[in-house]
């Protein structure tokens, strides 16, 4: 992974816990960690509950501020940015947050939300954005009408394709995908995966997509970084890591992959009953 569009470097985080000034403590969020991600390319960053995948997403979009290391962005530091080039990044690093409810506002037509980087950054004339909403809302398989309802009117997988439309409207570069489909159905969490996929391979929008499941990171990724307690552990192409993995928490995740049992185990099986 060279990482011409992204590159993290050494970053670190910590938190200091609440409560009482005695009974507080630093805890290492993120130690160190260095990942890149390729332009059009997908890079899964998998890791259990707690270990920062969630944290570097959030360091990476500014929404969190580390101690040390550095987020290049196309060649530039992210951390001095400001003025229109601050703009200019937000237009060109977008996020789908893992609450697709949360993430809009339960009180504007969907299609507002959609609009409101359009808005925000002043792309095209008013009735190039109306046309923009009603056009990514079809990319996304969205009914064009649905952009008056509200998000209560939607079911969790079209509130995501919603949130995934908006993430698009400002044709970004780099998506920062943080857990997108693990509040969804299982039944629908193919058809979001299978969407983002494809919006990659038209589009040529790079990710970094943030999930606790290889098996998902398997599906969607063209590169993987593992994460343990903060700590990067291993990295590698998808093939690579999956059939070849080298640290002993990733052949863990790899254990915990459902997996259907093989025609030679199913036969043994048979055999000894």
């Amino acid at each position: 992974m060279t990482g011409d569009l992204l590159t993290v470097e050494g970053l670190t985080k910590t938190f200091t816990t609440g409560g009482p000034p005695w009974n507080r403590h630093r805890v290492h969020a993120l130690r160190d960690v260095s990942v890149s991600v390729d332009t059009g390319r997908t890079l899964g960053l998998v890791g259990e509950s707690g270990s920062g995948k969630s944290t570097l997403g959030r360091c990476i979009l500014g929404l969190e501020k580390a101690e040390s290391g550095s987020v290049v962005f196309d060649g530039v530091e992210t951390s001095s940015l400001s003025g229109r080039a601050l703009v200019d990044f937000r237009r060109r690093v977008q996020p789908v947050f893992q609450d697709p409810f949360g993430s809009l506002d339960p009180r504007w037509p969907v299609g507002r939300s959609v609009r409101e980087a359009l808005d925000c950054f002043a792309i095209g004339t008013p009735v190039d954005r109306e046309r923009r909403v009603l056009d990514l809302f079809d990319r996304v398989g969205l009914n064009p009408a649905f952009a008056t309802r509200l998000p209560a009117a939607l079911s969790g997988g079209q509130r995501q394709r919603v949130g995934i439309a908006a993430a698009l409207a400002s044709n970004p570069e780099l998506i920062i995908a943080d857990e997108p489909v693990s509040a969804l159905d299982v039944s629908v969490q193919a058809q979001i995966l299978n969407l983002l996929m494809d919006l990659q391979s038209d589009l040529g929008v790079a990710s970094l997509f943030i999930t606790h499941d290889l098996g998902v990171v398997e599906h969607v990724s063209d590169d993987i970084a593992v994460l343990f307690h903060g700590v990067v552990v291993e990295t590698g192409d998808t093939d690579q890591v999956m059939t070849a993995p080298q640290h002993e928490y990733t052949r863990t995740l790899l254990k915990a992959i459902p997996r259907p049992p093989s025609d030679h185990q199913t036969g043994e099986n048979h055999a000894s009953s």
